[in-house]
């Protein structure tokens, strides 16, 4: 697979010695009736995510049908030329240049017409087809991305400032986008092919990726990123954004200094995950932090921290790991605190019977789109485990187990708020009852569409954790931030 092409009687030759194009009779100038793809190069590049330069944002022009025949004829007189198994040996910078000196040689000797910045553009081009991830790049550089979504060869769309838009970026067909989709997934011991066309894997810098091909994407392979910011945000970078107040940051960091047990619920990409890394920020750093994951993406800074990820089943359907079995594992780990990044399924029994059996400050996050319907789909998902409780039991164990609920919400104009903090209080009957200590409001919108509200306390002086709080020092920081930021204070200071 990673060979000499061409003539099979030749042996290998490294890279350094490599005769240029001239002499090693380059390919005719006139375009081949197919162009070749990629070959799947399943070594991870050698620069990590982070150490990409960060360009800023530039918008990718839309390339002419003539680009990409030029750019598959130098590629393929490049794959004649070289031999891939000796380019992975080699240092990425040193890999780099050996690919632009031999495709300026082919350049010349096919005389193509080429500006320049073409020039340059087409050996970026090819440069991140043989060592990167092709046309994705430029898009993995920037760090104003949120998401970037592949629908075949031919779609690209990114996520920025909360809103979709789409980009020119393309793919030279859908195999090599199958390619790259595999050289990422490999990365972590994963596979994407027609007997698994389903696949969820990340990147070096933690970014998340899923992958889902032919047969079952019909258009070609559809590959979702969802990005994280290269510098992870503080909640002081969301008091900045408008995600929440100074007041009601001091809220969550005091819930994530007293250990009360949380979880964060939101929609799709509401913030779940970086609003999480927010508040593990407030841990101590003497604590034993044991983190479960379908695809590892939270980042901790303490210094005791153990990482857990699920594992899919082989080819013959065996070797499977769970969420569920990671966390049962977990408890014979002797955490002090549990974070589940994505809490989908009967895994929310054994993260509540961890919150309930001494791991205080236990953490996770769930899909849902309030803080009553969380509660309700945790309650659902117990009941998907098989589990024969009765209705009340159930409850009680949640009540039993969770102390705070924060939703995270992204709003029709694409910016991104926290909604609610709210407290779970006990039962009345077989109702689950809860009292919202901090909401933001909607208050109507400003010319350009973007929605303007508040973010106000609801007045309740005294919390549920209160006794808690008290315990760690925390009652009057507590009581200002809560004060701080009634309806009352809020219209004084305006």
């Amino acid at each position: 697979m990673f060979g000499k092409r061409g003539n099979d009687k030749a042996p290998p030759r490294s890279v350094a010695t490599m005769p240029r194009p001239a002499q090693a009779q380059a390919p005719a100038a006139a375009p081949r009736p197919a162009a070749p793809t990629a070959p799947v190069i399943p070594a991870a590049p050698k620069a990590s995510a982070s150490a990409r330069p960060v360009s800023p944002p530039q918008p990718v022009s839309e390339r002419s049908p003539e680009y990409y025949d030029r750019k598959s004829q130098v590629f393929a007189a490049l794959i004649d030329t070289i031999d891939l198994s000796q380019l992975a040996g080699m240092e990425q910078d040193a890999a780099r240049e050996e690919i632009r000196d031999i495709v300026n040689d082919i350049i010349a000797i096919k005389n193509f017409a080429m500006s320049i910045a073409e020039q340059e553009e087409l050996l970026s081009d090819i440069c991140n087809d043989v060592l990167g991830y092709g046309p994705l790049e430029p898009l993995l550089a920037r760090d104003d991305i949120a998401d970037i979504m592949v629908n075949g060869a031919r779609q690209t769309f990114i996520e920025v400032a909360g809103k979709v838009e789409q980009t020119a970026i393309r793919f030279r067909d859908n195999q090599q986008l199958l390619n790259i989709c595999q050289r990422i997934v490999s990365q972590v011991g994963r596979r994407v092919d027609e007997t698994s066309p389903i696949c969820d894997a990340r990147l070096p810098d933690g970014s998340r990726v899923n992958v889902i091909a032919p047969p079952l994407a019909i258009d070609g392979a559809a590959l979702t990123i969802r990005k994280f910011k290269k510098d992870k945000l503080t909640l002081d970078q969301l008091v900045q954004f408008g995600a929440i107040t100074p007041a009601g940051a001091e809220i969550l960091q005091i819930i994530g200094r007293v250990r009360c047990n949380v979880v964060i619920s939101g929609g799709t990409g509401s913030g779940k995950t970086t609003l999480l890394n927010c508040l593990t920020r407030y841990i101590d750093e003497d604590e034993r932090i044991i983190t479960c994951e379908d695809s590892a993406e939270l980042q901790l800074q303490q210094p005791h921290v153990v990482r857990l990820e699920t594992r899919p089943p082989n080819i013959e359907g065996e070797g499977e790991i769970t969420m569920r079995d990671l966390v049962k594992n977990c408890l014979r780990m002797r955490p002090e605190r549990i974070i589940v990044g994505e809490v989908r399924g009967p895994e929310v029994f054994d993260l509540l019977q961890a919150m309930n059996t001494g791991h205080d400050g236990s953490m996770g996050t769930i899909h849902s789109n309030s803080p009553r319907e969380c509660l309700n789909r945790m309650e659902s998902m117990i009941a998907m485990g098989g589990y024969s409780l009765p209705s009340r039991t159930v409850k009680e164990i949640m009540t039993g187990s969770v102390d705070i609920i924060v939703q995270a919400a992204r709003l029709r104009d694409g910016s991104r708020r926290i909604t609610h903090i709210t407290e779970v209080l006990g039962m009345e009957g077989d109702v689950i009852t809860t009292q919202d200590l901090f909401v933001y409001e909607i208050l109507g919108e400003d010319a350009s569409g973007r929605l303007i509200g508040r973010h106000r306390s609801t007045g309740i002086g005294r919390p549920a954790f209160w006794d808690r709080a008290r315990y760690f020092g925390e009652e009057q920081r507590l009581a200002r931030a809560l004060d701080s930021s009634s309806v009352d204070n809020i219209e004084a200071g305006s």
